[in-house]
C-alpha cells in the first residue's frame, strides 16, 4: 500500500497506484508482495543518518552525542556541531559559529525545541515531538551534557 509520505504524487482514491515497472522496480516488487524493503525509506533520511554516523577525520568520538527525531524532524549534536533536519531540509552549524543554544520544553505539550543563535540577529529553531512528557526532561539533560562538553567556561 502506498502512502503519501513515500509517494507525494499519490492521492488515495484519485490517483491509481503506479505500476511496478514505472519507477524501475521489478514486476514482483514490494508493492505487490506487501513487504517493506530498505529502499522504501526516504533518501534524505538515509543520507542524514549516514552523515550523522560518519567519522571524517578517522578519529574516535571525543565527546557525548545527542540525537533525537520524530516523523518530520531531527536534532543531532555531536563533535562536528549541531544539525537540524525538517522534512527534506537540513542545516548544519559548527561549534565555532554557534554563539548560544536555547532549549525549550513547554509546560504543556510534548514539543522539544532547540534554538541555535549564530549572531545577535540570526537564529534557527527546530521542534521535535517527544513520545511522552517524561522524555522531555531526559532529552534536555542529555543535550545539556553535550553543550557542557562543548562550551566550557573559562576558569577564573
Amino acid at each position: 500500500m502506498h502512502a503519501a509520505g513515500l509517494d507525494p504524487a499519490y492521492i488515495p482514491g484519485l490517483v491509481p497506484v503506479r505500476p511496478a515497472g514505472a519507477d524501475g522496480a521489478s514486476e514482483a516488487g514490494p508493492e505487490q508482495s506487501g513487504e517493506a524493503t530498505p529502499t522504501d525509506a526516504a533518501p534524505a533520511e538515509e543520507a542524514f543518518d549516514a552523515k550523522a554516523r560518519e567519522d571524517p577525520a578517522g578519529e574516535g568520538d571525543d565527546g557525548p552525542v545527542f540525537e533525537v527525531s520524530d516523523r518530520r524532524g531531527a536534532i543531532v549534536a555531536d563533535r562536528a556541531g549541531i544539525t537540524f533536519r525538517l522534512d527534506a531540509e537540513e542545516a548544519e552549524f559548527s561549534w565555532d559559529e554557534i554563539g548560544a543554544v536555547e532549549i525549550d520544553t513547554p509546560r504543556f505539550g510534548r514539543r522539544f525545541g532547540v534554538t541555535v543563535y549564530v549572531s545577535d540577529r540570526r537564529w534557527f529553531q527546530v521542534d521535535v515531538e517527544a513520545p511522552s512528557r517524561g522524555v522531555l526532561k531526559e532529552w534536555a539533560a542529555e543535550l545539556d551534557t553535550v553543550l557542557d562538553a562543548r562550551f566550557e567556561e573559562p576558569e577564573a
